[in-house]
């Protein structure tokens, strides 16, 4: 999977100075690139009883579709306030530099259902364990998050302890 970083742009000193953004476009736009990171997720929770992928918005909205498509399971999308319509169930938690909150539909995800969580990036973790314990606290039962990118030098890995964790590329810097 190294192979894929070269088609990972490293822009320096954004969003601001000192840190390096690790942009997913130029391997989205590459359709030998696209097909094996979808590909990939799948396979690593291939054979596994998924009922839903979740989907973060907004880059999770790029991945989560597919893999629930190969994985022959439904799609949810776990949005940011008011861009859902019918009844929502809501977290708010901590960011690096602020609070934040997300939304998913009350009837996405029933007791017991299966769910994968899938989002381009693992960094510090935060939004990944919010959507956890949306996830949870609708009665799912998370069976896995996959990430195409984890940063290893952040937290994000920990905040999620005791969960089955994937991620194609890390980078340690």
């Amino acid at each position: 999977m190294d192979d894929l970083k070269q088609l990972i742009r490293e822009v320096p000193d954004f969003p601001k100075p000192g840190i390096n953004f690790y942009d997913i476009t130029t391997l989205l736009k590459h359709p030998g690139g696209l097909r094996r990171t979808v590909d990939a997720l799948c396979d690593e929770f291939r054979g596994e009883k998924i009922d839903t992928v979740v989907g973060i918005e907004a880059r999770g909205f790029i991945f989560a579709p597919a893999v629930a498509y190969h994985l022959g399971a439904g799609f949810v999308p776990v949005r940011k306030p008011r861009k859902l319509p019918a009844e929502c169930a809501s977290i708010s938690y901590e960011l690096e530099y602020g609070q934040d909150t997300l939304e998913i539909h009350r009837d996405a995800v029933g007791e017991g259902h299966r769910v994968l969580i899938a989002d381009d990036l693992l960094a510090t973790g935060g939004t990944a364990k919010a959507v956890v314990d949306l996830v949870e606290g609708l009665g799912g039962r998370v069976v896995g998050l996959a990430f195409v990118v984890e940063l290893e030098f952040l937290p994000g890995r920990k905040k999620l302890e005791g969960y089955d964790v994937r991620s194609l590329l890390k980078y340690q810097s």
